[in-house]
């Protein structure tokens, strides 16, 4: 539907930053070189559309 919006877009999105929320100590930065998730995103993938 094409017309005047009246929601400002933006409110529908937020901007997430892992890098700012985990401080450069934090212990799970250390250990996530050593682990390996990326078969999680393949076990996932049912989960969200197309």
């Amino acid at each position: 539907m094409m017309g005047k919006r009246t929601v400002a877009q933006e409110a529908l999105f937020y901007s997430f930053s892992l890098e700012r929320h985990v401080p450069a100590d934090h212990l799970l930065r250390s250990i996530d070189r050593f682990v390996d998730l990326s078969g999680i995103r393949e076990e996932l993938k049912p989960f969200y559309s197309e």
